[in-house]
């Protein structure tokens, strides 16, 4: 699936350059510093000088297609759990600092407003334009291909295990099924209600509805509704075989399967938050969910009891992330905040990334080098991808509007959901692949 894309095309680097002695070939682009080098092949190098990279072969073929039935590799994860960075216990006073060779990886900050001639095609200042013609800054991701259809912000995105098809949810009251070969929509579902929230666990993919989470098998094409939310399900999890789904009126449904009886059945609401729960999270036998009441409650999957009560947060806590020991939760109030347990068993926050903008959603994945990433959509149009734990910036990613939905995929894919109903598929490129403005 190739893209198509109007105006000029950009090459912001070049990972390797040119093997002739040439002195000038081992100075780097003045044109491509600014953002704004349109020569392919250029003849300076589009990189910042540094040590050469590990030995090691990489294709140079970029993949033009996105197949969730790809080979996951062993740095897949979800949303929920974060990427294994190997720094054990010790890694409690380091976040937010530069390790080892993060510099290598640094980002290089230009001109941050697309050009809104670019965006229809008619810019007429080409490469002098002093905006820019790209929806992302950045060498190490690619967009692969946009996925046009919905109507109104894309409020859940899932990958059924053993499935070939991408599912989204949408405020347009619809689920799409994109076919990952082809990139085209296989089917569209009418619910007559908007989607809050979308995951998929194994085979079944969860959507939350105005008062009701529908539950669909896409193996043996079972379709369950589940009853009993108050108002709309803005957020779904699975943990410990149970099924949490956070609500309007603030309580966190749970459901476990009946394989016999084919149906879910409720088993307990859990009470405690007094604002609408939006994210919900499951690690270390524990679940963690963020409302809109600007706390984070930590529940025991085993006993369903509250555990504890965070309140550092002083807006609506719009995310929370599991990964490895630690829990990273973002929110409207402009921050990122890393939380470590301590010796009685609680948490506390051990370092807090502070943003420009409220922030949206949190997705934590693993670069084609193994790298651990976090994705941290803002709400101003923009998702930020930072190196871990530095939070040295690795790049960014540009929408018309707000991100709602990040989702991790196999074979180094990822995809952003914004708010005109625009799905995109990304790929961490390989060292020998180049990044794509389309």
């Amino acid at each position: 699936m190739d893209v198509e894309g109007g105006g000029s095309k950009r090459v912001f680097q070049r990972l390797t350059g040119p093997s002739s002695g040439d002195p000038k070939h081992q100075k780097v682009c003045y044109h491509w510093r600014a953002g704004k080098c349109n020569r392919f092949p250029c003849p300076y190098l589009h990189r910042e000088l540094q040590p050469p990279p590990p030995n090691g072969t990489a294709s140079s073929k970029r993949h033009h297609a996105f197949a969730a039935s790809a080979a996951t590799d062993d740095h897949h994860s979800g949303p929920r759990r974060g990427p294994n960075n190997n720094n054990n216990n010790n890694n409690n006073n380091t976040w937010g600092r530069v390790h080892g060779n993060a510099g290598g990886n640094k980002f290089i900050r230009k001109t941050e407003k697309v050009c809104n001639y670019w965006i229809q095609g008619n810019c007429s200042y080409g490469d002098k334009c002093k905006f820019i013609h790209s929806w992302s800054l950045g060498d190490s991701f690619s967009l692969l291909t946009q996925l046009e259809g919905h109507q109104k912000v894309v409020s859940g995105i899932a990958l059924p295990s053993g499935s070939d098809k991408l599912y989204t949810g949408s405020q347009d009251e619809t689920v799409r099924i994109w076919d990952c070969q082809s990139g085209q929509c296989a089917a569209m579902i009418k619910l007559g209600s908007q989607v809050g929230c979308m995951i998929s666990e194994g085979p079944w993919i969860f959507v939350g509805i105005l008062n009701m989470v529908k539950a669909w098998n896409t193996q043996t094409t079972m379709e369950l509704s589940l009853s009993g939310p108050v108002g709309q399900v803005y957020s779904l999890v699975v943990g410990n075989e149970l099924l949490f789904a956070g609500t309007q009126d603030g309580a966190i449904l749970a459901w476990k399967f009946n394989a016999a009886a084919n149906c879910f059945e409720p088993v307990t609401s859990l009470k405690g938050h007094s604002l609408p729960v939006i994210s919900l999270v499951v690690g270390a036998n524990r679940l963690y969910s963020g409302s809109m009441d600007n706390s984070i409650k930590v529940w025991s999957l085993e006993t369903l009891q509250c555990l504890q009560t965070m309140t550092e947060h002083n807006s609506v806590v719009m995310s929370v992330l599991c990964w490895d020991q630690f829990l990273l939760s973002c929110s409207i109030d402009q921050t990122i905040k890393v939380w470590v347990a301590t010796q009685n068993g609680g948490l506390e926050v051990t370092y807090t990334h502070n943003e420009e903008h409220g922030v949206l959603a949190l997705c934590g994945m693993h670069d084609s080098e193994g790298k651990p990433v976090l994705l941290c959509s803002c709400n101003d149009n923009t998702v930020r991808l930072y190196d871990l734990p530095s939070f040295s910036e690795r790049g960014k990613i540009f929408s018309k509007q707000e991100v709602r939905s990040i989702q991790v995929g196999p074979g180094g894919l990822f995809f952003t959901g914004d708010g005109t109903g625009q799905v995109r598929v990304w790929k961490w490129n390989t060292l020998a692949e180049p990044a794509s403005t389309a």
